[in-house]
């Protein structure tokens, strides 16, 4: 049995190529949204997005619990546990690309109907 480290490059491409794929129907269709900027991550799995919200933990908990998008949701990750400094990432979540790039791409929509769900009401999470 060979190590990954002893396996040919090219057992790699195509995965590689897969995240690729995924990395980009997350953040340009992140980046598409009004009010979002998404950076591109050149090595992770996962991108981190400013949304235009007050508060990340509460919007996660209100995606979870209140908002459903033709039966469906979107499960982020508050990007206020990834800092240590108090306060930072308040606007901010982080977003995984494990999924199918179709899981993916209905995440975005989902992601943009429940921002623009909030942009016609007076909810503020505080």
């Amino acid at each position: 049995m060979k190590l990954l480290w002893q396996l040919p490059k090219a057992t790699f491409d195509d995965v590689i190529e897969e995240y690729v794929e995924r990395r980009d129907i997350v953040v340009d269709g992140l980046n598409k949204i009004e009010g979002v900027t998404c950076p591109k991550p050149k090595g992770a799995f996962y991108a981190i997005a400013k949304l235009p919200i007050d508060n990340a933990d509460k919007f996660c908990q209100w995606l979870l619990e209140e908002f459903d998008y033709n039966g469906q949701t979107v499960m982020l990750a508050p990007a206020t546990g990834f800092y240590a400094t108090k306060g930072a990432g308040q606007q901010e979540v982080r977003i995984a690309y494990v999924l199918n790039k179709e899981a993916l791409v209905n995440a975005v929509v989902c992601l943009e109907e429940a921002l623009k769900d909030l942009s016609g009401k007076i909810y503020r999470f505080f």
